[in-house]
């Protein structure tokens, strides 16, 4: 028999206070430790007579894979065990607020949605590269959490239906139907394929469609034959619900929504680079659709949908690239060195044609005054700003890339490496790509910007310089000893 909960309870070397929560798999309480260091949450099944094997297979699964989890958008694990008849996992206990009743305030204004949009897809990138799907991504696990500054993140809550690359899939082991929470569920995992990120991308597709509209996707179907449905039944297009929608909202949201994982977006780094960057999205025939498509696009779906094949999908997940990277290359516009130009254009387009999938962001740094404002308009009577984007498209055409690959940013700072840095920082960028000039007697005594680059940046980082008399070795951190900084 299971014990009775009630405060003063003592789990392991833990105290519950207060109950916190009580769910349908689980019942949260406040805990406390002799040694406790910051607050703590502990998480207790139900475990008693008639309850589904799926909930203490599900909590097993949340107590093999949270151990292995690290970073800020997952609460940090302290301890498991049971007690008596009772398992109980303690976490940290993050404050903060799910999504979920914002659900009740929507439709929200397309900024907000955006912006939580990205938060999720950040900390789900930090996820996967952590090799874990979390394959219950709804707005009930998504905590929204601002530290002291003010900052907003997003932290992932509730990994009982998520798979590891690396450990075992009990509930594949031990179940064939579908797992996860019904309007929510990707295509593939409906077909029982739970090893696919671009899942979560799904789930949170539907989410923002949420937020976006008032309404979900695809209703709340209770039935297998009503979950897949969505293998061929289109959504309604978020505009026809929400007609103020911005296109680039629509274009996002139905990318996300696409049967076919491979016709998503390949990483949730590059969904949220395309929500924090909503002017630099690329516009299809998403965005302008108006309306569901008739009875003979539904068969053509219908046919296309039930020929996806879950052995086929996992086949292919296998073969893909593992994680198409975002790169910026930082670019000098006034250095004047064709040479350095062609030896940075050679390393960028090599980078991007060895990652299928990959996306490139061009960036430069137009500095700015400490104190005091800077004129937007130079001494031709142009705009600084808009100038600098022309000239980043005309430095990237000999790359050849299509708009879909590569986008142009104009950063402005009085300090260039810290642009660069925080850039790559808040759009999770993987690799940095920037050129190198000679040194000056200023430059060994302040520290050029891509030595700081290169010591601080969370990524990869490739300096380049001119090619003289023979090409330029590239080495994973950077090709030659920094030298110099890209400036505006």
């Amino acid at each position: 028999m299971p014990i009775e909960l009630h405060a003063g309870l003592r789990i392991g070397d833990y105290t519950l206070l207060e109950p916190l929560h009580e769910g349908g798999m689980a019942t949260l309480w406040r805990v406390s430790h002799a040694q406790e260091t910051f607050p703590l949450l502990a998480k207790l099944p139900h475990v008693g007579r008639g309850e589904a094997v799926s909930r203490v297979v599900s909590f097993e699964v949340e107590r093999m894979i949270m151990p292995g989890l690290t970073g800020p958008f997952v609460p940090r694990f302290v301890a498991s065990g049971e007690t008596a008849d009772q398992p109980w996992l303690v976490m940290e206990l993050i404050l903060g607020t799910t999504l979920e009743p914002l659900l009740a305030q929507a439709p929200l204004a397309a900024e907000r949605v955006a912006g939580l949009g990205a938060l999720a897809a950040l900390a789900l990138d930090d996820l996967h590269r952590q090799h874990v799907v979390h394959l219950d991504i709804k707005p009930g696990n998504l905590l929204l959490h601002a530290d002291a500054a003010g900052d907003e993140r997003i932290v992932l809550l509730d990994f009982g239906l998520a798979h590891h690359a690396h450990l075992p899939d009990l509930l594949a082991e031990q179940f064939d139907e579908p797992m996860g929470t019904a309007p929510y569920m990707a295509p593939e995992q409906v077909l029982g394929v739970r090893s696919d990120p671009r899942s979560d991308l799904f789930a949170l597709g539907v989410t923002l469609y949420y937020l976006a509209t008032g309404q979900t996707p695809f209703g709340a179907p209770t039935s297998t034959s009503g979950l897949k449905r969505r293998l061929y039944r289109d959504p309604v297009p978020p505009r026809m619900v929400q007609p103020a929608m911005p296109r680039w909202l629509q274009e996002i949201i139905l990318r996300c929504l696409e049967v076919d994982p491979d016709n998503r977006y390949p990483t949730a780094a590059q969904l949220a680079f395309d929500l924090q960057h909503p002017e630099q999205v690329v516009l299809s025939a998403r965005a302008e659709r108006s309306e569901r498509g008739g009875v003979i696009d539904t068969t053509r779906r219908w046919l296309r949908g039930f020929r996806l094949d879950a052995e086929e999908l996992r086949a292919r997940r296998a073969q893909a690239e593992p994680h198409p990277p975002l790169i910026v290359v930082a670019i000098d516009l006034k250095q004047g060195d064709p040479a350095l130009d062609a030896a940075l254009l050679d390393v960028t387009r090599r980078l991007v044609q060895t990652a299928p999938g990959a996306r490139l962001a061009c960036v430069t740094v137009l500095r700015t005054a400490r104190i005091g404002l800077d004129s937007n308009i130079d001494l031709e009577g142009r705009n600084r700003h808009v100038k600098r984007l022309l000239a980043l498209r005309h430095w990237a055409r000999p790359l050849g890339l299509g708009e879909h690959q590569i986008t142009f940013h104009v950063l402005e700072s009085a300090d260039v490496a810290d642009a660069i840095i925080d850039y790559a920082r808040s759009n999770a960028i993987d690799h940095i790509v920037m050129g190198a000039r000679g040194m000056t007697g200023v430059r060994r005594l302040l520290g050029s910007v891509s030595a700081r680059v290169v010591a601080e940046a969370n990524c990869t980082a490739t300096v380049v310089r001119a090619a003289r008399n023979s090409p330029p070795p590239v080495t994973p951190r950077y090709t030659t000893e920094p030298t110099d900084d890209p400036v505006a």
